[in-house]
C-alpha cells in the first residue's frame, strides 16, 4: 500500500485487493489517502473488506443468478419468478446494488399499496430483503437496505368454517366421478395436491390409514409426483370408515388405470389438473348455493371436526401435517373451546370460601 502525490496536486491512495489486482481511489489532502489506507487495512484484517466496484451489478442481474441456484420446490420457485417479474424488476430490476438505499425500497413498497394485498406485499418484500442479504454475503455490499424496511399491516382473519351441511350439499354437487375426493379431504384433511397424488398403494384398508408422503404438482410440463409441502407434512393419518368407503366405492366404479396408481384421474385417465379441477369445483360450490368457498376449506372443516372433539393442538398439528404447533394455533385457536367458565369456576372452587366476607362484630 502507498500514497502517492501526483502532478496534479491530488494524492492517490493505491492497495491490492484481496484478489491482488491494483485498486486506487484519489484524494485532496494526503491525510485523507493515509487514513482510507489504513481503513482498507482495517477492513481486510476483518474480513469485512469490499471491492468499491463489487456492488455495479444491477439488481435484476443479481437476482436471476441467485434465483436460479435456490434449491425451491417448484410450485416455490415458480411463484418466486412470477413475483420478481411482476412486482419488483418493473421499478428495482435496473438498480444497481450499491446505490440502493432503504428510502429507495420504502418507495417501492409504497408503490404497491393499493395494487397487492399487505399479505403478498409482504412476500415479495421478503424475497427481495432475502436476495440483498445474499449480496451481502457474498461481499457486493456491505449491509442489506430492506433492514427496517415499514410494511404494510395484515390484518388477522377468522376463518370462515363451512357446515357439514355445505359440505354435504357440495358432495352431492360434484360429479359422481369426484365426490370421493370431496370425502377424503373432508375426512382427512390432505390438501388438494395430495389427494390429487394419492396412489392405491398408499390406502392400507386393513389397517384403516393413509399415507400421505407425495403430492401431484403441475406447474410446467405434465402433471408430476413430488414430496409434500414439507418435511412435516409426511404423515400417516386415520382414514374413518365414511372416506374408507367412498375410496372403495371410488375403486369399484372407477379402477384404476395410470401406472401410477392414481386412485382419481380424468375420463381419459390422465391425472387431475388444478385449472381444470377448479372449473368444476367451482360450478359444484355455485349449484350447492355456498358460491365462494375453496377446496382448501375442507381441510379446515376436517381441523374443526378434530377441535371440536377435544384433540389436542399437537394431534391436530399431526393430522394437517403442520411444522409447528404455533402454525396450528396461528389458525385454529379461536376455534378451542372458550376457557372463561372454567376459569372462573377454578378460581371460585378455591377462593370462593376463603374471601367471604368477615361478619360485623357488635361494638360494646
Amino acid at each position: 500500500m502507498a500514497s502517492v502525490q501526483r502532478r496534479s496536486g491530488k494524492f492517490r491512495a493505491m492497495w491490492r485487493d484481496l484478489d491482488g489486482v491494483q485498486r486506487s481511489k484519489s484524494f485532496s489532502l494526503r491525510r485523507d489517502a493515509v487514513q482510507h489506507l489504513a481503513s482498507v487495512t482495517t477492513e481486510m484484517a476483518k474480513g469485512t473488506y469490499l471491492d468499491p466496484r463489487a456492488g455495479h451489478v444491477s439488481f435484476k442481474d443479481y437476482a436471476e443468478s441467485w434465483r436460479i441456484i435456490q434449491q425451491h420446490r417448484a410450485t416455490t420457485a415458480a411463484q418466486v419468478e412470477s413475483h420478481l417479474r411482476r412486482h419488483v424488476y418493473t421499478t428495482l430490476g435496473g438498480a444497481l446494488l450499491c446505490r440502493l438505499r432503504p428510502s429507495h425500497l420504502q418507495a417501492w413498497v409504497k408503490g404497491l399499496d393499493g395494487s397487492l394485498s399487505p399479505a403478498t406485499i409482504k412476500l415479495v418484500a421478503t424475497y427481495v430483503s432475502t436476495i440483498l442479504k445474499a449480496a451481502v454475503k457474498d461481499g457486493l455490499i456491505a449491509s442489506n437496505p430492506a433492514d427496517g424496511l415499514k410494511l404494510p399491516k395484515v390484518q388477522p382473519h377468522r376463518l370462515v368454517i363451512p357446515s357439514t351441511e355445505e359440505v354435504r350439499r357440495v358432495i352431492a354437487e360434484v360429479p359422481d366421478r369426484y365426490r370421493a375426493i370431496i370425502v377424503l379431504a373432508s375426512g382427512t384433511g390432505l390438501r388438494q395436491g395430495e389427494c390429487f397424488g394419492l396412489t392405491v398403494d398408499r390406502v392400507d384398508f386393513l389397517r384403516r390409514s393413509i399415507l400421505v408422503d407425495r403430492q401431484l404438482q403441475s406447474v410446467s410440463g405434465p402433471p408430476s409426483l413430488c414430496p409434500p409441502k414439507t418435511v412435516a407434512s409426511v404423515r400417516t393419518v386415520p382414514a374413518p370408515d365414511v372416506v374408507l368407503g367412498s375410496l372403495s366405492e371410488h375403486l369399484r366404479a372407477y379402477p384404476v388405470r395410470s401406472q401410477e396408481g392414481y386412485l382419481f384421474t380424468t375420463i381419459e385417465g390422465r391425472p387431475l389438473r388444478r385449472s381444470s379441477f377448479g372449473q368444476m369445483w367451482s360450478k359444484a360450490v355455485a349449484r350447492a348455493g355456498v358460491e365462494g368457498m375453496g377446496m382448501h376449506a375442507l381441510r379446515h372443516y376436517y381441523a374443526s371436526l378434530l377441535i371440536r372433539h377435544g384433540e389436542s393442538v399437537k394431534v391436530v398439528q399431526a393430522r394437517l401435517g403442520h411444522a409447528s404447533a404455533a402454525e396450528t394455533l396461528d389458525t385454529y385457536s379461536h376455534l378451542w373451546p372458550d376457557a372463561e367458565d372454567r376459569t372462573r369456576s377454578a378460581v371460585d372452587s378455591v377462593l370462593g370460601t376463603v374471601a367471604q366476607p368477615l361478619p360485623l362484630q357488635s361494638q360494646s
